[in-house]
């Protein structure tokens, strides 16, 4: 049986790390908004391709990413998706689409979020990803792939990580609302170790 798993979450809550365990997990595919976007850029909607807004540095409008995770969804044989939906409409559009087995929000403190999101550093030369506290490089600072410098990016200072909770939780407060609403919505703890975290979903996938 294919399962079609939504994972809800704000940033730094750990969608993608569990998104990708559950796919390796099920022999099903990891949907994201991002890589469905960059897969069928040149997809033809009536409102234009999302190559045309990206390329104009613009959102891609709803209509058009919902049309891009439609096909993504039907050409996959079973599914974690995990970045969409954002917005109550997107939400009420995945509903009419597809029947979901499981409906996951990771439940993590702001607090425990902001220390996620601002410890995050990236490798400036090759891109690899490392934490200050849960996944250190050996040497501080320097990165084990490659030896280059790991930073810090704009968009993980507090600040920035701050207002990123906020929109997150603006915009997806009615996702959540929708999905409690339809009875499918199940709450887990996001704040154990990830393998923990995992086993949880887990359940609650296959129960």
């Amino acid at each position: 049986m294919s399962h079609r798993i939504l994972l809800l979450g704000a940033p730094g809550a750990g969608k993608g790390t569990q998104s990708a365990k559950l796919a390796d997990e099920y022999g099903v595919e990891h949907v994201t908004t991002g890589d469905a976007l960059r897969a069928n850029k040149e997809m033809e909607t009536e409102y234009g391709t999302p190559k045309s807004f990206m390329d104009a540095g613009e959102l891609v409008p709803d209509p058009v990413v919902n049309e891009i995770v439609k096909a993504a969804l039907e050409d996959a044989d079973g599914f974690v998706l995990d970045g969409y939906p954002r917005n109550l409409d997107q939400a009420e559009y995945l509903s009419e689409i597809t029947d979901l087995d499981a409906v996951v929000l990771l439940d993590v403190d702001e607090e425990v979020l902001v220390d996620r999101l601002t410890g995050r550093r990236v490798c400036d030369d090759c891109g690899a990803n490392y934490h200050v506290d849960f996944q250190p490089p050996e040497e501080p600072g320097v990165c084990d792939e490659c030896g280059g410098d790991l930073v810090q990016r704009e968009d993980d200072t507090e600040e920035t990580a701050r207002e990123r909770l906020e929109v997150f939780y603006d915009n997806t407060e009615p996702v959540v609302d929708h999905f409690r609403d339809e009875g499918v919505l199940v709450e887990v703890d996001g704040e154990a170790t990830p393998d923990e975290v995992f086993e949880r979903i887990r359940d609650v996938v296959e129960n």
